[in-house]
């Protein structure tokens, strides 16, 4: 799975530090945190290696 905007990649590179205990756990907020949670760090790694380029910033509504 890839992620769709620039804000969810870089949700998962957050999520992935806490997980490989660069950060701690506690410092994460908002998806980063339910990312860090629901997440392998398989899974992670591979949503925070998404390529930005023609990525929107946020995911639009739907």
């Amino acid at each position: 799975m890839l992620a769709r905007s620039k804000a969810q990649q870089m949700a998962a590179g957050a999520a992935l530090s806490a997980k490989r205990g660069e950060r701690p756990p506690g410092s994460l907020k908002g998806a980063s945190k339910s990312m860090y949670e629901s997440m392998s760090e398989a899974q992670l790694e591979e949503f925070a290696s998404t390529k930005q380029k023609g990525k929107p910033q946020h995911k639009s509504g739907h």
